[in-house]
């Protein structure tokens, strides 16, 4: 299996924020969530993928080929959505589908004709004319109707309705079903990601907390409920963030590093986030 996408101890400062040392691996066939509060160097880190920022030093990979001097060809292969539409708001489908063939070589008519039609986008009216949720769909759709293997969508499902959200999630799942595929993408929207991704990247400030299979994530950590007196007797090693309240503590913990508890409950990617960033440390 290959990676579609490997960035090794990337950089880039700004006053106030700096990117620092970044590693992430995407192998062909899976999904990647990328996610981080606000701020955190998502859209930094998408912008320097796709070669819209400078880097300071580093190395990003797609298709094995170097990101800023194989670009021209990379981007053949890549289908990018960002969180607004970029298509100008008097054009209509006919008119986008035209404009694209003259983009991309590799462009079809036909693909994005289906889409446009599985997403039940109308030919006839105006961009302006669409709904948000339209609006996705059809930059969802222009993406994938150039022969892209790799997919980067950055924000690109906030704001919709879950009704739309498990559609696009539905379209993805199916777009890695050719294994030489991936998607990378950003998103604030967790319980998404834990549906369909099979890689969990979690970025805060600017450096990159952990990078690793969703499962094994998952299944290493869980929370646990107990005393003061219980909290101070466990292992601390095993704890990544905690908060105490009236009744007790509720930790992170590391599960195959604690012994003797009955009930340790499932966390979620929004748990492990959340004591991650906002738990107190040790």
């Amino acid at each position: 299996m290959e990676n579609v996408l490997e960035i090794r101890k990337l950089n880039k400062r700004y006053k106030g924020f700096s990117l620092s040392d970044v590693d992430i691996t995407l192998p062909s066939g899976s999904i990647m969530g990328f996610i981080g509060e606000n701020g955190a160097g998502k859209t930094t880190t998408i912008k320097l993928i796709l070669n819209l920022l400078h880097r300071d030093s580093g190395e990003i990979k797609i298709f094995g080929k170097d990101n800023i001097r194989n670009e021209k060809e990379i981007k053949e292969e890549i289908g990018v959505v960002f969180d607004e539409c970029n298509f100008p708001d008097t054009m209509k489908i006919s008119e986008i589908s035209r404009v694209m063939g003259h983009i991309y070589s590799k462009w079809d008519d036909n693909t994005f004709g289906r889409y446009a039609d599985k997403f039940s986008l109308p030919a006839n009216k105006e961009i302006k004319e669409f709904s948000r949720g339209m609006k996705m769909k059809l930059s969802i759709a222009a993406a994938m109707s150039h022969g892209a293997r790799l997919l980067i969508l950055d924000e690109a499902t906030s704001g919709l309705d879950p009704v739309v959200r498990d559609e696009i999630l539905d379209i993805f799942l199916e777009f890695i079903q050719d294994e030489r595929n991936a998607v990378f993408v950003s998103t604030h929207i967790l319980s998404d990601i834990e549906k369909v991704a099979d890689y969990i990247t979690f970025i805060h400030k600017g450096r990159i907390k952990f990078s690793q299979p969703k499962d094994e994530l998952l299944e290493n950590y869980g929370i646990l409920k107990c005393s003061y007196s219980e909290f101070d007797a466990v292992d601390k090693s095993a704890v990544k963030g905690y908060r105490k309240n009236d009744f007790g503590v509720e930790a992170l913990v590391l599960r195959d590093q604690i012994r003797g508890y009955k009930t340790i409950d499932h966390a979620t990617l929004e748990d492990i986030m959340l004591f991650t960033v906002r738990g107190d440390q040790q």
